[in-house]
């Protein structure tokens, strides 16, 4: 009986870890261009990429002052990480309220190669789901379906399939820009506090840059992929050497909207934006966001 109630406990476990890694799957898109993989989860930015030699090569200085590490950043090992690695962690403001996290993993996979993987967000580490990221990276494990294509014409937003114009490409993992069309970009998260974090940054690093002036910044009703709920409206003016650059092109003012909703069982932040001189239809918005979006007068 004992032997029995330790099986049943095994499969439990076994189960719970299946769960929730197909969790982190189901939130999780990358973007390959060339050497380089680009991954978007949560607060995350990733990246990943190999080097053709093991952690024992001289020439990793060269990869520590490609991502800017001193000799002085402490290097140490994350002991839940079953590979030979180097992990380290560090800081940078970016603002008086804002603070980016990096933690960077030197990692040798079973080829004696180096990946070095990169994690980056502005609000906490969470050393579970950078664990599990690690994994999947290294072992190569992410699923194809993951993957999303560099020659776009089609975008899976939280579980429905778009159609965009073949004029439509990529600018980061999960940003993607239409000319004259609108531009939008959006991530998956574990609950709607965290989706919300996610906007909340956007926002004030936006208003960190130079050049610009808020003009508008209200909360709205609007029906988002079908859901009525409220999104934050920002209007962007902007000054300077900023408004002359613009201003060759036609751009002056940049509409910017911000989302964070439970759309079909995925918690999905999204922040979608448009020039004034961009192909504005009768609803009030470019063709790119009328996909997703209606305002409520």
């Amino acid at each position: 009986m004992k032997h029995k109630s330790l099986l049943v406990l095994a499969i439990i476990l076994l189960s719970l870890k299946s769960f929730a890694q197909n969790d982190l799957l189901e939130r999780l898109q990358v973007l390959q261009n060339k050497t380089v993989k680009y991954y978007n989860i949560d607060n995350y930015l990733i990246t990943s990429e190999i080097f053709n030699s093991d952690l024992n090569d001289k020439r990793l200085n060269i990869l520590y002052r490609k991502y800017d590490i001193k000799t002085k950043d402490l290097k140490s090992k994350n002991p839940e990480i079953p590979y030979n690695h180097i992990y380290i962690k560090k800081e940078n403001s970016v603002s008086d309220q804002l603070t980016q996290k990096n933690s960077y993993y030197f990692v040798e996979n079973k080829d004696k190669m180096t990946v070095i993987i990169r994690f980056s967000n502005m609000t906490s580490i969470d050393q579970d789901l950078e664990k599990k990221m690690v994994n999947l990276i290294v072992e190569n494990t992410i699923p194809k379906e993951n993957y999303a294509s560099l020659r776009i014409d089609s975008i899976n937003f939280a579980g429905r399939n778009i159609k965009l114009n073949n004029s439509c490409y990529w600018t980061n993992v999960n940003t993607v820009q239409c000319p004259y069309l609108g531009e939008m970009n959006w991530s998956l998260h574990s609950d709607l506090n965290s989706a919300q974090t996610a906007l909340d940054n956007q926002l004030l690093i936006t208003k960190t840059k130079k050049g610009i002036k808020i003009i508008y910044d209200e909360l709205v009703e609007v029906e988002f992929e079908g859901t009525p709920t409220k999104a934050k409206k920002v209007v962007i003016d902007f000054n300077g050497g900023t408004s002359l650059l613009l201003g060759i092109t036609g751009n002056k003012t940049l509409t910017v909207y911000y989302v964070a909703e439970n759309i079909r069982n995925h918690y999905l932040a999204c922040v979608l934006s448009f020039w004034n001189n961009d192909d504005i239809t009768s609803t009030g918005l470019p063709q790119l966001l009328n996909q997703v979006m209606k305002i409520n007068n």
